[in-house]
């Protein structure tokens, strides 16, 4: 990124602005936090080749010969700068680039990317640095640049090995390419995750065993096992296709719990499965209600001050997000979480942990008392929904297959 030279005045009004958001975030508020949690950086990419019909994330096809790289890393940088102030002195412990397909980033756009963060940010030295990737972006040797440049844990869209299942779900990849992307990934990466999808349209039972005994073939460290949903606002939803019946994706889900268990897998989180010590250190912080920077077109951040805790989302479009971060307003939406909903949205994200959450995580993470909480502890409870002892708060088996239902008791509680 090119120096931008600033006046006297210019500077000035930099720092004024810098110092009116800190003290905006650290003047007394209406809750208060001992300490802050620890701190996570997302950067989005917004493109990808194609729009898959299930996919409601913020991404966007891009049509051209290539895309504005440049562009996009000058703008990411600026946001990241900007967004400094409101981090001061905090050390980033994970750092997750997810999409649309952030592995279409070139070799070296993805080492200034990762160069940049370094020079801004007090990275852990041993930080979890991921990478989300498809199979039809795959180049072994490009990867292994990825790898050089510091990535060291690759994420892997593979969703089914399954050919007629692929066409299904608009994947640009085939079989052999899911494959061969996984072998490329187990060379290159120590650390590296599947992302797999079940009860998609005319499964059965026996293909979804057989995508899994895949998976399970090349010994990943860690499983990301998703149901397909119809989203709202995506093609599938407009167009639904005939999906397995509730008893059918159930069998699906048993049969995947009692056959991960046995390949020794742990599962941790609703759709997580990792051997021993192999959890998602990025996804962890997110559902322990930790904090996190999200850069980039799209990204949604939460930060932890003092007296109280801080939403943002940046402009989605990817030419609007370049555009507003030169004007030094990446930031489309902002608002403080009020406590009335500050207990669904800790549930929202703890109760999706299969070992739920020591009670005084909420105290520290909220800065509430466990008693704005009682009523709809003693319903759940009653419920069958958690189990609960004075140190520790975690979904039952039932609550596990009716979260919905359990977080929604702490939206009515706030309420």
């Amino acid at each position: 990124m090119k120096p931008v030279s600033s006046t006297p005045s210019s500077a000035s009004a930099d720092l004024r602005a810098s110092s009116n958001v800190v003290q905006a975030f650290t003047s007394p508020g209406r809750i208060h936090l001992t300490s802050l949690p620890p701190l996570a950086l997302y950067v989005h990419f917004p493109w990808c080749v194609r729009k898959c019909p299930y996919c409601d994330f913020n991404s966007h096809e891009w049509k051209g010969a290539t895309f504005p790289e440049d562009d996009y890393l000058d703008a990411l940088r600026a946001d990241l700068e900007q967004a400094l102030p409101l981090i001061w002195g905090r050390q980033v412990h994970t750092v997750f680039i997810g999409g649309g397909t952030p592995s279409l980033l070139s070799a070296a756009g993805l080492d200034r990317l990762l160069s940049d963060v370094r020079a801004l940010l007090p990275l852990d030295a041993d930080a979890e640095i991921t990478l989300e990737a498809n199979p039809g972006t795959f180049e072994a040797a490009k990867f292994a640049q990825f790898r050089a440049s510091g990535i060291n844990r690759l994420s892997v869209g593979i969703q089914s090995f399954n050919e007629a299942h692929l066409q299904a779900l608009g994947r640009i990849h085939d079989a052999a390419q899911a494959r061969r992307a996984v072998e490329v990934a187990a060379k290159t990466f120590d650390n590296f995750n599947l992302d797999l999808m079940f009860a998609l349209p005319q499964q059965t039972l026996a293909e979804c065993q057989a995508d899994i005994e895949t998976a399970l073939s090349f010994a990943p460290p860690h499983l990301s096992l998703y149901h397909l949903t119809l989203e709202p606002n995506t093609l599938f939803a407009k167009f639904p296709p005939a999906l397995p019946d509730d008893d059918q994706s159930a069998d699906m889900q048993d049969w995947i719990h009692a056959r991960t268990t046995e390949a020794g897998y742990g599962r941790y989180e609703v759709s997580a499965y990792a051997q021993a010590h192999r959890q998602s250190r990025h996804n962890l912080n997110y559902w322990r209600f930790g904090d996190y920077l999200g850069i980039g077109a799209g990204a949604h951040t939460k930060l932890s001050f003092p007296g109280r805790i801080l939403r943002q989302a940046r402009y989605k479009h990817p030419a609007t997000f370049i555009e507003q971060t030169r004007a030094k307003q990446p930031v489309q939406d902002e608002h403080e979480i009020s406590t009335a909903d500050l207990p669904f949205e800790f549930m929202l994200n703890a109760l999706r942990l299969v070992e739920g959450f020591p009670v005084h995580r909420f105290i520290e993470r909220t800065g509430m008392p466990m008693t704005s909480i009682e009523s709809a502890l003693n319903e759940a409870e009653r419920r069958g929904l958690i189990s609960r002892s004075h140190e520790t708060i975690a979904p039952t088996p039932l609550g596990q297959a009716f979260l919905n239902d359990l977080q929604a008791l702490f939206l009515k509680d706030a309420r």
